[in-house]
């Protein structure tokens, strides 16, 4: 049976503004279940990475053990193409957590933030920002590369917090090349090789700061997340459509391996350089108040205040609430149950976020679906 979505009072009563700030946590929940409290340094909270026997490092990205020289290492953000001229992609496979959502004429766009991609010689094709994933890749501490943006983003793109490689910047033969395959602007890449010596080039800081605590919290090591719903039963989804117009995307949950696979456009969603399908560990459908900024279509998406969001994993389901803590720079956006007492946690793996509209034509948004 398919379910749709009846979007709850309360999340729909919430009062935002697109660019607001507020703060809430100090402390932080590791993947092992320990807390590690923050230090006060003036206003500044330092934060302890958590090290294994081998010296390896928790990643902020999955919530797995990863090499240190990984795992301290900034990620990079990559904007990338979902118009079906520009599939299939490369590298996006790679992606330790992709954002999917809409931007003008309702395709959708999509940002892959990589950890590990020093093997990667072809991620993309890489296309423009839209402001609302420079605030997404924030969160992540990550270095955000885009070729081209929107005017709209132009004043974040020149704040001090946000490191950045553009493709019609200076910088942008160093990060990105073109290919003869295709017809352009769908035949612009990056490569790690590229990435990193922008990164050296503009002098970015190459680890993460010290004052980052991560976005997730994660299941402890060898534990197994299932949601279950007021009747003490799972609440099982092993399907799910963020409902998105043109590629019409949906997950299809995989007992065997407790990974959900993505489709769109008809067909599996598929990485060129790899073959492989793309397939997550987690799904976030992430409610957002919007607004279309001008009579181009071009979109803006509330990054910075609260809302309502469907959290899959293990091919089970919870409501969940999401709200922006910490400053427009440093602070992140964390996943509550609805009466805002417990922080929601997700399988060790890897995650797709989709961000849908809230409301369409002024209704609550029912095309999310899932069963």
């Amino acid at each position: 049976m398919k379910r749709k979505i009846a979007m709850l009072a309360v999340a729909l009563a919430v009062t935002v503004s697109l660019f607001g700030c507020g703060k809430k946590a100090d402390v932080e929940k590791e993947a092992d279940g320990q807390e590690t409290e923050a230090k006060e340094d003036g206003e500044d909270k330092i934060y302890e990475r958590e090290y294994n026997a081998d010296g390896q490092v928790r990643s902020f990205l999955t919530g797995k053990w990863v090499d240190a020289s990984i795992g301290e290492r900034r990620p990079v953000a990559v904007m990338l193409s979902n118009i079906e001229a520009a599939n299939p992609m490369s590298g996006v496979s790679k992606a330790d957590v992709v954002f999917e959502a809409p931007v003008e004429g309702e395709i959708t766009r999509l940002m892959g933030i990589f950890e590990d991609y020093d093997d990667l010689e072809k991620i993309g094709s890489v296309r423009s920002c839209r402001e609302y994933f420079l605030f997404w890749a924030l969160e992540f501490d990550a270095v955000y590369a885009h070729y081209g943006q929107s005017s709209y983003a132009v004043e974040y793109l020149e704040r001090d917090y946000a490191d950045n490689l553009s493709g019609l910047g200076s910088i942008g033969s160093t990060v990105f090349y073109r290919t003869d395959d295709r017809p352009s602007p769908h035949n612009a890449y990056a490569s790690a090789k590229g990435i990193k010596e922008g990164i050296k080039k503009l002098k970015y800081r190459t680890d993460y700061r010290n004052t980052y605590g991560g976005k997730f919290k994660f299941a402890e090591d060898g534990g197994t997340i299932s949601y279950f719903g007021a009747d003490g039963q799972e609440s099982r989804a092993s399907y799910i459509s963020p409902g998105y117009y043109v590629n019409k995307p949906w997950f299809e949950y995989n007992e065997m391996d407790k990974l959900y696979y993505r489709f769109q456009y008809e067909d599996k969603h598929i990485d060129e350089m790899t073959g492989e399908q793309l397939a997550f560990t987690n799904v976030i459908i992430q409610y957002a108040d919007w607004e279309k900024r001008d009579e181009k279509g071009y979109l803006a998406f509330d990054c910075h205040s609260e809302g309502y969001a469907l959290i899959f994993t293990n091919g089970t389901c919870t409501e969940a609430h999401w709200m922006r803590e910490g400053d427009q720079d440093d602070g992140v956006i964390r996943y509550y149950d609805l009466g805002l007492e417990n922080e929601i946690t997700l399988n060790q793996g890897k995650t797709m976020v989709c961000v849908v509209e809230d409301r369409i034509n002024g209704q609550m948004n029912n095309n999310v679906t899932f069963h």
